[in-house]
């Protein structure tokens, strides 16, 4: 014992004699992360944060592969369309709860960091625009950094609108350690219209600020003015909507004008496909996230692939969605007259459908698909069949060919992800056209109808879906529009939120999961509807997504949770 306490004395003599030498010994500068200081006084530092700003921290398990998570939730191994009647996610993953209505605040599933992330992201962009004039760079660059914060923190509120509805505006205060943080205003959620208002002033000073163009001063993947004012179009459309009903058609059809009278965006005439497969700066693109080697995203190819490749099926389109493409006559396949052929089920169908969805008989990679049985090599009795698509498809949008499915590391996962293109512009002014004026009158402001909008986007090269003929009813157009973004947006993040701001997540949503079982018996095949995942069901209080109870728990219950969780 006495040997101990020696050495102990010894210690702290040792300590003591280091202290009084160097009495900075522990004012050690971290290695690891930037100082505060050090962002401040340097220009280049300072721009580094702001482009960061463009991503979020990683907050859960199986998201964020290979760079951290952007706006939205875009490419992860469950996609968001996998919350819906697009498609399931194969191995659950946290999503089939949501797909169950399971929801609860306790139990958020993937839809769970959005809360968290955007708000961490708009205290750092109120972090950067508080501080922004002690950098020391030109007026001109601190202005356009300035609307370039503006813009990603409307980002943020959008992606907190549409999942939750009315949400605490924090304006740009910065809040830290020592302000208090059990003052109720810090958690009074205000209501939709109010930050619905706020988040458009955002997107307008956003747009004055930013350059009309990505260059070589302002990379591409950085928003441009075009960005902003398609962020607002698609806010005001939803603001319009029914179940939001804090706008007007009118406000969505004027910022569905201002970005169409840019004159810089069309629709591509390189293929539907093609779009989404490849990095590009085809003009059909106004703002999207852009990956490299190092840099990259989930390989989609083997995340989605077909077991037969070695895939392994992740998000597996459902025959619900299947059913929602046409036939290349423009008919719906239970319409009179369609030719649509039980027996025969994927012949002469809107092209859309075969650069979207892989399906029995689709070739690819070099044969055709087999999902039948008995002895189908992409069904279940084909190789890694715990991989095999519970609906009897597999997706094909986003997928590229050129890429390998077998040890893709760091050489796939480099698609891009649109966040908005000009074919949503087009859809979102056809629809508010259509609420405002109907089908065939051109709005005041406007160059072309609603039924002329939506024909650009059939006639786009490799789709020319029959034209839209004058005469149609508002209500039949609505109807068709409904299904054109249906089938055009198909699993780019829209269809969760346009069957809620519709108010029809109720019909939609409590349609059983349907695939699609083959049997095979000689030469012929028999097609017969399953139910691919049981117990689908939809909940009024699934408009919306519960605010996490971790929350709630953190405002002292002062956070009002939404209705009915």
């Amino acid at each position: 014992m006495k040997l101990v306490k020696k050495r102990y004395m010894i210690g702290l003599l040792g300590i003591a004699a280091i202290a009084a030498c160097n009495k900075g010994f522990l004012d050690v500068v971290p290695t690891d992360r930037v100082s505060d200081a050090a962002i401040l006084s340097d220009s280049i530092l300072f721009e580094s944060f702001v482009v960061n700003r463009y991503m979020g921290v990683r907050l859960m398990d199986k998201e964020a592969e290979g760079t951290p998570p952007g706006f939205g939730r875009g490419f992860e191994y469950a996609l968001w369309s996998s919350l819906t009647d697009e498609s399931v996610y194969n191995n659950d993953d946290n999503t089939w709860l949501v797909q169950r209505g399971q929801l609860s605040p306790e139990n958020t599933g993937i839809a769970g960091t959005i809360w968290k992330r955007s708000y961490r992201s708009i205290r750092e962009c109120n972090y950067a625009l508080a501080n922004i004039e002690q950098v020391p760079m030109s007026a001109a660059r601190k202005s356009r950094l300035t609307a370039e914060l503006k813009f990603i923190r409307a980002f943020r509120y959008h992606d907190l609108i549409r999942n939750y509805g009315g949400i605490p505006l924090l304006g740009d205060k910065v809040y830290g350690l020592n302000d208090d943080m059990a003052d109720p205003a810090l958690f009074e959620r205000q209501d939709l219209g109010t930050c619905i208002t706020y988040t458009l002033t955002q997107l307008d000073e956003a747009a004055a600020g930013l350059p009309a163009d990505n260059g070589s001063s302002w990379a591409l993947g950085r928003a441009t003015a075009g960005a902003a004012l398609a962020l607002k179009s698609r806010l005001t459309l939803y603001a319009a909507s029914p179940r939001y009903n804090a706008g007007s058609w009118e406000q969505a059809l004027n910022a569905a004008v201002a970005v169409i009278s840019l004159n810089k965006y069309g629709i591509s005439q390189n293929g539907y496909g093609a779009l989404f497969r490849k990095a590009s700066t085809d003009n059909e693109i106004i703002f999207a996230r852009y990956y490299s080697v190092g840099a990259r995203h989930v390989p989609m190819e083997i995340a989605n692939g077909p077991n037969g490749h070695g895939g392994w099926g992740g998000n597996v389109p459902l025959q619900n969605m299947v059913d929602a493409y046409r036939m290349a006559n423009g008919k719906a396949i239970d319409e009179e007259g369609s030719g649509y052929d039980a027996q025969h089920p994927y012949a002469n169908r809107d092209p859309r459908f075969y650069e979207t969805i892989l399906y029995n008989g689709a070739t690819y990679r070099g044969r055709a698909l087999e999902t039948f049985v008995p002895g189908g090599r992409d069904s279940r009795e084909g190789p890694d069949n715990w991989n095999t698509s519970r609906t009897g498809y597999y997706l094909y949008k986003f997928i590229d060919e050129d890429m390998p499915i077998n040890n893709p590391w760091n050489i796939a996962g480099l698609q891009p992800w649109i966040y908005f293109r000009y074919a949503e512009i087009l859809l979102n002014f056809a629809e508010a056209a259509n609420e405002l004026v109907g089908p065939d009158a051109t709005p005041a402001g406007a160059t072309m109808s609603a039924r002329e909008a939506l024909n650009l986007i059939r006639s786009r090269a490799g789709v020319t879906m029959p034209a839209v003929a004058e005469g149609i009813s508002a209500a039949a157009f609505r109807t068709l529009l409904r299904n054109e973004r249906q089938v055009e947006l198909a699993f780019e993040e829209h269809r969760f939120y346009d069957v809620r701001r519709w108010l029809i997540a109720a019909e939609t949503g409590n349609v059983p999961a349907y695939g699609i079982e083959i049997t095979r018996s000689g030469n012929t095949l028999n097609y017969e509807r399953k139910v691919a995942l049981d117990g689908r069901r939809f909940l009024p209080q699934h408009y919306w997504l519960p605010i996490p109870r971790e929350e709630i728990l953190a405002s002292n219950n002062q956070l009002q949770q939404n209705a009915d969780y």
